[in-house]
């Protein structure tokens, strides 16, 4: 599938990182199963993953958590 963003290259299988901020809280997930454009760098993410890393940022931020860096 080409990428959807800069429709230059077709994307693949990779890893990356996501970032979630609110206000003082900032949680880091490394290692998110991903497809990235090789062109752009854009990461497209499923919604399984998606839905657990928010799950999990909801659970950080509820236990106070201010700076934290995971892994996926």
């Amino acid at each position: 599938m080409k990428c959807l963003i800069c429709r230059q290259a077709e994307i693949v299988d990779g890893l990356t990182s996501i970032t979630f901020e609110r206000e003082e809280f900032r949680l880091l997930i490394k290692n998110i199963p991903a497809q990235i454009c090789p062109s752009c760098g854009e990461a497209i993410v499923d919604e399984d993953v998606t839905i657990r890393l928010m799950n999990e940022a909801e659970d950080a931020s509820e236990q106070g958590m201010w700076d934290d860096v995971r892994e996926y």
